[in-house]
């Protein structure tokens, strides 16, 4: 009787969780409220690119100092200790950065805007996103810019 209703509870639970809408684009929290200007344009190239991991260091970095102080608990000695930190913190580097430069799938987009400027545009995405001759509207903030469609 007890798992029953543990899932029922749990069923209840996921009805009241909003679906995600997967075809949402992703957007930083800095980007929410600020004021951006838009422009509209049509497609003129679209490129794939692999958006590599700009911060590699810090993985490395936060990777062997972890690693450090758990191999530090290793052994009974000194000695020991010194030992397993120094391996602890080699391997917590080498795990730290493999994991941090790993590159994610992109897109450059060339577009013509209406004003007769032409920009390019990386962004996340794949090259099925956006077609050549697409309108869409381009919005930036003087940073930070987006394509949609």
């Amino acid at each position: 009787m007890d798992t029953l209703f543990r899932a029922a509870a749990l069923c209840f639970a996921l009805l009241l969780v909003p679906a995600f809408d997967a075809s949402a684009q992703a957007v930083g929290s800095s980007e929410v409220g600020t004021a951006r200007s838009v422009e509209w344009g049509k497609v003129r190239r679209v490129l794939a690119v692999a958006i590599q991991n700009d911060s590699r260091n810090v993985g490395t970095a936060t990777g062997a100092a972890l690693g450090g102080i758990a191999g530090s608990t290793i052994g009974g000695g000194r000695r020991a200790n010194t030992a397993g930190a120094v391996a602890g913190a080699v391997a917590g580097g080498a795990i730290g950065n493999r994991m941090t430069r790993g590159a994610q799938p992109g897109i450059e987009i060339t577009v013509e805007l209406e004003s007769g400027r032409t920009i390019a545009v990386t962004q996340q995405g794949n090259v099925n996103d956006f077609r050549v001759g697409d309108r869409v509207q381009v919005a930036s903030d003087g940073t930070t810019t987006r394509v949609t469609r």
